[in-house]
């Protein structure tokens, strides 16, 4: 399915969405409201004839091409009906029938395309993110899927499929319920609260603080909003305060939801995310190996990548594609291998040099902060880089850093350091658009470090490097492009094995 790149113009365009919210029906969360007869007069028919369809008056308008879908809604659960006498019946995944129609509407028209839904179950949906890249679920009763459809959906997500799921009016029997859900998908991947710099909270509109209805009453604060990442993507989006009410327009006073207009504006966002990072989640579905992680030399230079709680390996592949740029692009006859390893273990002393990444919060143990400052006092050296250039990851590294080297401090790396000229003489770099929304005209690396005997023992930088490794569009990451990611790589590497 195509799906448009990230475009700084077509963003701009969503800005306008909580004027357009107007435009559509504000209702209480419910059925769908019966529809209404359709009537056509004047005009001429076709007489009779013996056919098994009757043909289409002149007047009547032939039926438009039906839009690709972004967005399959999973019908599951018991029915729920009103308390009034006499209501009808209806899905309790249905309580909110326009909900991602009247979404796909608004955003359509700001972005400039045309995307539609579909309605599917667990056991229909195909599960190729190429057909339909978005699996939504909302809904008060909870959800339950066998464990064959929990490996279908997790492969789904990891071929780059997105599972976006809302608890509708924040029903807690749904929030208990999904969270042992994905639970079971994910046993390795925590449901994370996602910080203030994702970049679902700005993409398209600078969200802010948003306004919740909570038990009727309004209050103010960040969006709520948890995820699961799979490298650099966030695969699934976990509203546990209901957003689906105000996609479909409803000002309800019970439970928990965001206000119309704030439903909205992040469901723009997530929207836009998603069509940006879709090929990033097609791309990242492709398993990379180690190619030399096999073979034994005397010439093989091993390194050890840190393990903490903080997602510690996000880019996978990027390391690989560095080693592989080695290989090809210059003369140096070592084999690379990289092993992953606990700070904590004595097993850090095997290793020269140390590589450590991350997107979260993390906190090393006192065990692993000892362990750091004996390996950068007997000589090893500490490579770390925020990956995306998040900083949420930054202010744990610096932290961290500082309970191991109490002493030092990091410190921007000069332009005349050795670093710069040991393999590749670097005097500017380009970077990423993302970062340069940040950085303006800036053309120097800004790496840091922290120096021991002369010498660099830690090398920090708080832009993404591996994302530039895998030279593919990272449309979220802040970092450096391709080129400038590869040479600065190189340069460490050849450092390290020289110092």
């Amino acid at each position: 399915m195509p799906v448009p790149g990230r475009t700084a113009a077509a963003f701009a365009l969503v800005l306008i969405i909580v004027c357009q919210s107007a435009l559509y029906a504000i209702e209480s969360c419910g059925p769908p409201p019966p529809a209404a007869p359709q009537r056509r007069t004047g005009g001429e028919s076709f007489p009779p004839l013996p056919l098994p369809a009757t043909p289409l008056r002149r007047t009547e308008k032939k039926r438009e091409p039906r839009p690709p879908s972004l967005f399959a809604k999973v019908a599951y659960g018991k029915e729920s009906s009103s308390a009034k006498p006499g209501a009808v019946s209806w899905p309790d995944w249905k309580t909110d029938p326009g909900d991602i129609d009247t979404l796909l509407g608004i955003v359509n028209r700001q972005l400039g395309v045309n995307y539609g839904s579909i309605e599917t179950s667990f056991n229909k949906f195909s599960y190729d993110p190429s057909e339909v890249p978005v699996l939504y679920l909302t809904g008060h009763n909870p959800p339950v899927i066998t464990p064959e459809q929990a490996a279908r959906l997790r492969a789904y997500l990891q071929d780059g499929g997105t599972l976006v799921a809302d608890a509708c009016c924040g029903s807690r029997e749904f929030r208990i319920a999904f969270e042992v859900l994905i639970g079971e998908v994910f046993p390795d991947r925590p449901l994370r609260d996602l910080p203030p710099e994702h970049p679902l909270m700005t993409c398209a509109v600078a969200l802010g603080d948003v306004k919740y209805r909570l038990s009727g009453k309004e209050v103010a604060g960040p969006p709520q909003v948890k995820g699961v990442d799979i490298g650099c993507r966030t695969a699934v989006f976990y509203f546990p305060r209901d957003v689906s009410c105000g996609w479909a327009g409803h000002t309800h006073e019970q439970g928990e939801r965001y206000s119309v207009e704030d439903a909205r504006a992040v469901g723009a966002n997530l929207v836009a995310y998603i069509i940006a990072d879709y090929q990033l989640g097609r791309y990242l579905s492709s398993a990379k190996v180690y190619y030399q992680a096999a073979e034994k030399t005397r010439d093989e230079f091993v390194f050890g990548q840190l393990i903490h709680d903080g997602d510690y390996d996000p880019s996978p592949s990027g390391i690989v594609e560095l080693l592989e740029y080695v290989d090809r692009e210059t003369s140096i006859n070592v084999q690379y291998k990289k092993v992953a390893v606990s700070p904590s273990s004595p097993d850090i002393f095997n290793f020269p040099f140390l590589y450590m990444t991350g997107h979260y919060d993390f906190t090393l143990s006192d065990t692993a902060v000892a362990n750091l400052r004996r390996f950068i006092q007997n000589g090893g050296i500490l490579f770390a880089e925020a990956c995306c250039g998040r900083k949420e990851f930054d202010r744990a590294f610096r932290r961290e850093i500082a309970r191991v080297l109490p002493s030092a401090s990091l410190q921007m790396i000069p332009a005349d350091s050795s670093l710069y000229n040991c393999f590749f003489p670097i005097n500017t770099v380009s970077y990423s658009p993302y970062a340069r929304e940040i950085l303006k005209d800036t053309a120097r690396p800004l790496l840091e470090g922290v120096a021991v005997d002369g010498n660099l023992a830690v090398i920090y930088s708080p832009y993404a490097l591996a994302n530039g490794w895998e030279r593919f569009d990272h449309p979220y990451s802040r970092g450096y492009d391709s080129a400038s990611a590869l040479k600065i790589g190189v340069n460490i590497l050849v450092y390290a094995m020289s110092h």
